[in-house]
């Protein structure tokens, strides 16, 4: 084993050498080694000649798992009849100079950062069939936003000639924060269990509470094997993307989506739902309509008024209105290659790290404006994000709209309300409508049947009406999630798994110097007195750490 170091444009560093084996040698795994695969590739390729294929000479790991003939994606129907299994390639499809940009990439950045993380997977013949990578920040920005994961598909689901897929979490602004990407040669169970085990064996921190995904039959397999204890559900917003596609051509179709639209937005209760559903089929006579049998069989999966219990932190829409968009959307298109991505990559991550940036410092530099006379609105405008405060002003705003609060059952400590609503409609009408709100005095449990809470992180304008109705001033506690606080990555602890002192993980060093680092920056911030002490001290570390030769401060 060698490690040399990356000491400028045009110089490297020897760092340290190993001449014995790193790992057991066997002849039984001579085929995994570097000089071996070279050798049967070269004799493959002279009995050939007429084909050329980039073929990498590193393998890490496989799956043990077998697909038995799952194939398809999100349109389980349509994908399932249009695919053959057996004419479908088994491994990436690339281009010339593909193989070697992806490859030198992971390379280069190996070097420059020893945190980057990048996994292969080949095949017996050499040809590559899966690979996965995370860099440093996504690794960090696992360990404070792992609770509620999207893994993004929208490639695959688009037949992109990139098979990419990301693994996407919120952070503290409710923007969206690249937790690791990877290329999947083949969506099969096998191939994408080797994906998701290949994502969390490089993050360290809890599993995932909350997994989303696009509809897909592979997907739930794999989920269900890798993440046993998580909640996996479908994510609505691109179900409804499909509506035009699917529906598009019956007859009476703008009656249609509007009845889909009411039962899916507008349903607050079980029961509402299952009535408009069905309504919807038989009015319309759409009982043997395929697609939305199955949206109907795994309704639990996806239908906002099954989800109230499931944290969300925004990530799926409530409302009609409401957008998705991919993390590399605008930079990935239907044709855009490997190699291509590879070059656009970085500044994706670039310009999302410095909208990240500038939030933070709006959020701790800016005076929010209110728009009411509320304690609430003043209570949170200290403490959460602006964009995150932003989105709870219109709650308090929105109190306006609400009225007629009632206490209408007592049953001990647990008192029920009803609180109005006139809410907008379809076609600039209103209508008014009931909310439920039930009240735990003694722990000050407050839950409304809007489930805003667990869907989007923060207090409706419901139960902030109850909490008035009751003279409570303040929001209590438990319902400002920290996650969402202006200090959250300094404040907040990193939950690593161990102490990451004691630890012999380089991985738990670095991201517990990230975040010490962080509160660093973000004093140093604070004044130009305090810039300077901390760039000066800063110059002082890296003199001692040997840094000065390759960076200047």
């Amino acid at each position: 084993m060698i490690v040399i170091r990356l000491v400028d444009s045009k110089r490297w560093r020897i760092v340290e050498v190993e001449l014995g084996h790193n790992h057991p040698v066997s002849p039984e795994i001579k085929r995994f080694y570097k000089s071996h695969k070279k050798m049967v590739l070269a004799a493959k390729k002279a009995q050939q000649p007429e084909q050329v294929a980039e073929v990498h000479t590193i393998k890490l790991y496989r799956t043990a798992h077998v697909d038995n003939g799952c194939f398809g994606n999100s349109n389980e129907d349509e994908r399932e009849s249009t695919r053959n299994p057996i004419d479908k390639p088994k491994h990436l499809e690339l281009k010339e100079g593909d193989a070697h940009a992806v490859y030198n990439y992971f390379c280069r950045m190996k070097l420059t950062n020893p945190n980057f993380f990048y996994l292969m997977d080949l095949d017996d013949d050499g040809r590559l069939r899966n690979v996965f990578w995370a860099d440093a920040r996504s690794r960090v920005a696992y360990s404070y936003f792992y609770d509620t994961v999207a893994i993004d598909s929208t490639s695959l689901v688009n037949k992109y000639e990139i098979p990419l897929i990301s693994f996407v979490g919120v952070n503290h602004h409710g923007q969206s924060v690249l937790l690791g990407c990877g290329f999947i040669g083949n969506e099969t169970v096998e191939y994408l269990i080797w994906i998701l085990n290949a994502w969390l064996s490089c993050m360290l921190g809890p599993l995932p509470q909350v997994i989303l995904t696009d509809q897909s039959k592979p997907m739930k397999t794999a989920v269900s094997e890798v993440f046993k204890g998580a909640r996996h559900c479908y994510c609505m917003w691109y179900i409804m993307q499909r509506v035009p596609e699917k529906l598009g051509g019956l007859k009476g179709y703008e009656s249609i989506r509007r009845q889909l639209n009411k039962a899916v937005y507008e349903s607050l209760k079980i029961s509402d739902f299952e009535t408009s559903w069905a309504d919807m089929i038989k009015l319309n006579g759409l009982e043997d309509n395929k697609w939305l049998h199955s949206l109907y069989e795994e309704r639990q999966r996806w239908v906002p008024v099954y989800l109230k219990d499931t944290f969300f932190l925004g990530m799926i829409p409530i409302q009609e209105n409401e957008a998705l968009s991919p993390f590399f959307d605008g930079y990935v298109h239907k044709h855009t290659s490997f190699k291509e991505f590879v070059d656009k990559y970085d500044l994706a991550l670039q310009r999302k790290h410095l909208r990240e940036a500038m939030a933070d410092l709006e959020s701790r530099k800016s005076s929010l404006l209110l728009k009411t006379k509320c304690n609430f609105e003043l209570q949170l405008s200290k403490v959460y994000t602006k964009d995150i405060f932003n989105k709870f002003q219109l709650e308090v705003e929105g109190m306006y709209s609400c009225f007629n609060t009632r206490q209408v059952n007592v049953n001990g400590p647990i008192i029920t309300y009803v609180v109005k609503e006139r809410v907008e409609v379809e076609g600039n009408d209103k209508e008014v409508r009931n909310y439920t709100i039930l009240y735990e005095t003694t722990q000050m449990d407050i839950r409304c049947i809007c489930g805003l809470f667990n869907l989007k992180g923060y207090l409706c304008r419901h139960v902030l009406c109850v909490l008035n109705y009751n003279g409570v001033e303040e929001v209590p506690s438990r319902y400002i999630l920290p996650r969402w606080s202006k200090d959250y990555k300094s404040n907040y602890p990193l939950n690593l798994g161990s102490s990451s002192v004691v630890s012999s993980n380089p991985v738990h060093w670095y991201n517990h110097l990230y975040s010490r680092a962080i509160q660093v920056a973000e004093g140093g911030a604070q004044s130009q007195e305090q810039y300077k002490v901390a760039l000066q001290e800063l110059g002082e570390l890296f003199n001692k750490l040997g840094l000065a030769e390759k960076n200047s401060v």
